[in-house]
């Protein structure tokens, strides 16, 4: 007999008519007409460079929209389906609904975890970097499985990657990599990602096959946008191009096309080489840059420069947010959000979603939770100098 879905399918209409809600999608569809209308107006397109941030802006509205629109209508067909193998008692029906109504639900928490993204840049594109920290050459081993990792969860996700330097290691792995995903919500997602990850394993190059733990970086910083103020004057860096020594076509590793950027005020060295172009490879430096200046800028603003580097962590025992056991037993663990999976091939091999939604559904709750706590000791504060007004009135 079939199975009645209908319940499954009004809770998850409710679920996406409260998400329709905190996107306030009425307000984007009049923002994006009145974005696409200004296309029209004399003298639109004499700055290509910003008629493209007003278009680029319009698509991204119209894609939120669509994408919420395409849920609610499965939903319907959900619900329609479940009437017809229910009225037909049709088993090959009411599966098709339930391969529905599986997709639906990943779609759903895709939605619901956008809506959370309230940052200036959490729609756009990120630069991740992944550095080798404690573990010696088997941390560059690990700094490569990431590498892969991400490349992978990237994939799933359809975002493109531009892998923008790549060094290899002395003997195995890499030395960094620096790449740029492309795609609606990279940067806001990837946020989970940003720390220390730490890694158990039998050694692979360990004669004696003895457990070894090792150490990588990753840092995610956003791509911004072409709109935002980063000053770089000329005289505060130095370009310097060399041959490339990364992954690359015969041309990209037979020429100087490779560009090492350094900004003297801060140290900051950028580097790219994934380009056979010299020019190209320096203008993404340059994007690169930006994104670091201004991620250093606001740091500063928050607190002191000198205090902040004093207190970041190092890449190793203790820092991590998350641990991957191969050995003596197969778990991979978030030490912040405490969710958790013994399928760990299936994590390397780029099946991150669960830490990935996990952390930000860890990280609205504790922001909600914060905002509780401090409207309470507000509501304490302002009932405690009501009593005490009270009390010298009497």
């Amino acid at each position: 007999m079939v199975e009645d879905r209908s319940q499954d399918i009004a809770a998850m209409r409710s679920r996406v008519e409260r998400i329709g809600e905190y996107l306030h999608l009425d307000a984007k569809r009049a923002e994006a007409t009145a974005l696409e209308g200004q296309a029209t107006a004399p003298g639109f397109w004499d700055d290509p460079s910003a008629a493209q941030i007003v278009m680029s802006k319009a698509a991204g509205l119209r894609d939120e929209i669509a994408q919420q629109e395409s849920i609610v209508s499965d939903v319907e067909e959900a619900e329609a389906g479940n009437e017809l193998a229910l009225a037909d008692d049709d088993e090959e029906m009411a599966a098709e609904r339930d391969r529905l109504m599986a997709d639906l639900g990943k779609r759903v928490v895709d939605l619901e975890v956008g809506s959370w993204f309230t940052g200036e840049f959490d729609a756009g594109d990120a630069i991740v970097t992944i550095t080798p920290g404690q573990g010696g050459l088997e941390a560059q081993d690990w700094a490569e499985m990431l590498l892969r990792m991400y490349t992978k969860y990237a994939e799933s996700r359809k975002w493109r990657v531009d892998l923008n330097d790549a060094t290899p290691g002395v003997e195995l792995g890499i030395d960094r990599a620096v790449f740029t995903v492309h795609g609606r919500n990279a940067y806001g997602m990837l946020q989970s990602e940003d720390g220390v990850h730490r890694l158990v394993r039998i050694s692979p190059t360990d004669e004696k096959k003895r457990r070894q733990t090792t150490f990588a970086g990753v840092e995610v910083l956003p791509l911004l946008p072409d709109d935002i103020e980063v000053e770089i004057r000329d005289e505060d860096i130095r370009v310097d191009v060399y041959r490339s020594s990364g992954p690359g076509g015969q041309t990209v590793n037979t020429t100087d096309s490779a560009v090492r950027i350094t900004h003297i005020p801060t140290g900051l060295v950028v580097t790219c080489q994934n380009e056979k172009s010299q020019l190209k490879n320096k203008d993404t430096a340059m994007k690169i840059l930006r994104s670091r200046l201004y991620e250093l800028k606001k740091a500063a603003r928050d607190a002191d420069l000198a205090e902040m580097r004093g207190e970041r962590r190092d890449i190793s025992f203790g820092s991590q947010i998350r641990n991957y056991v191969l050995y003596p037993y197969q778990l991979v663990k978030d030490v912040r959000t405490g969710v958790e999976t013994g399928d760990v091939s299936s994590v390397l091999g780029g099946g991150i979603d669960e830490f990935v939604v996990g952390f930000h559904r860890w990280r609205v709750g504790e922001a909600t939770a914060e905002a509780v706590g401090a409207g309470t000791a507000a509501a304490a504060a302002v009932a405690a100098a009501s009593q005490a007004t009270a009390q010298a009135g009497s």
